[in-house]
């Protein structure tokens, strides 16, 4: 396959088609590269703090009930911490806009399992850590599986307005910053197997959300993500209809939003979720050819959560499984996922210390 996959490339070259035309890397991706700074100046303390998180993860698994798009905080001086499973499988994908099934693929696992950390700095910040290990499998063909740790990611949530809204509840907004950096040297060119896209990234996300007095509660988020360039093994690459005499590829950026309401007090909580991502750029998969990482990549899902605390003497223990699926996209697989485990929150305040 790889040796077709050359001789496709050669024949471009000898006999183009399409022009070939020099590729202009972005390099004014400020934001991309303040996350690296950030990322850098934060690993230095985590490297004496990881050891004995992961220590205490191990004692639970996670929950994905806290993340940087919900309206959930953690309070001051507590950790919620744990490890989360999740299972995705697709027999199915779009090229373009066009859906079908592909003999040399079969159907597509993708598995993970996650390390996460959220601290309460104080009422109103929290700074969130995530650390994925990843692989992958294809039940057919020759594509062998891929496997490793992937990206290391840092976001910090801030609430900044959480006042009375009506005399049924409460409003409160959020703003977010959050970043992403690979951890090892995986090779992202190697779609839909590989456990990544390799690119750095930074991202800024506003959240609005209300919660009233009985429980129920409705919350809209959306971001933007700044990607940088990824190098490739390679020197040349086709996409969008040229050839590209580069290893360097620019990364188009990407726009989501999701939409969340249900019903959430005393620790339990019932969720039903839309996401929509939109991809600022890119090409399609070229019909009968492998997924590039540049691709456009669009996708809606619809997905359902319950977490349930463990009522008792481990009531600091918590319950999450979440199902979701994709019911429409470009140049994605229609999967569909499932997520489940355990958080555990740990206080550091001592007892009668306000927090």
């Amino acid at each position: 396959m790889t040796f077709v996959c050359a001789l496709v490339e050669l024949s471009q070259v000898c006999f183009p088609s399409h022009p070939i035309r020099p590729h202009r890397p972005n390099t004014g991706n400020l934001p991309v590269r303040l996350g690296v700074v950030v990322y850098r100046l934060c690993t230095k303390p985590l490297k004496k703090l990881l050891p004995p998180l992961v220590m205490l993860a191990s004692l639970s698994a996670t929950l994905h009930a806290q993340t940087v798009d919900d309206a959930i905080m953690i309070p001051k001086k507590t950790l919620f911490t744990g490890a989360l499973y999740s299972h995705d499988t697709w027999n199915q994908y779009w090229e373009g806009p066009l859906e079908r099934t592909n003999g040399n693929l079969g159907t597509v696992k993708t598995q993970s399992v996650s390390w996460t950390g959220n601290y309460g700095i104080t009422d109103r910040l929290d700074v969130l850590v995530t650390v994925p290990y990843v692989w992958t499998h294809a039940s057919q063909g020759v594509l062998h599986s891929m496997h490793g740790f992937q990206d290391f990611a840092l976001g910090a949530k801030y609430n900044f307005l959480d006042r009375p809204f009506t005399e049924a509840g409460r409003i409160r907004a959020f703003a977010v910053v959050a970043g992403g950096i690979p951890m090892t040297g995986y090779t992202p060119d190697f779609q839909p197997l590989s456990i990544g896209l390799g690119a750095k990234r930074i991202a800024a996300r506003g959240t609005l959300n209300f919660q009233s007095n009985r429980g129920w509660f409705l919350t809209g988020s959306t971001a933007y993500t700044w990607r940088d360039n990824v190098t490739l093994n390679r020197n040349s690459y086709f996409t969008e209809g040229q050839l590209f005499l580069t290893n360097q590829v620019q990364m188009p950026n990407v726009f989501d939003y999701v939409v969340s309401g249900g019903w959430f007090r005393r620790g339990l909580m019932l969720q039903g979720l839309f996401f929509q991502q939109r991809t600022q750029g890119g090409g399609d998969i070229r019909r009968q050819d492998m997924p590039f990482i540049s691709n456009m990549m669009n996708l809606s899902r619809v997905s359902g959560m319950v977490m349930y605390p463990i009522p008792g003497p481990l009531h600091n223990l918590a319950y999450q499984f979440t199902y979701g699926y994709v019911v429409d996209g470009r140049n994605v697989g229609q999967s569909t996922t499932i997520t489940t485990g355990f958080d555990y929150t740990v206080h550091f305040a001592k007892r009668g210390q306000k927090q």
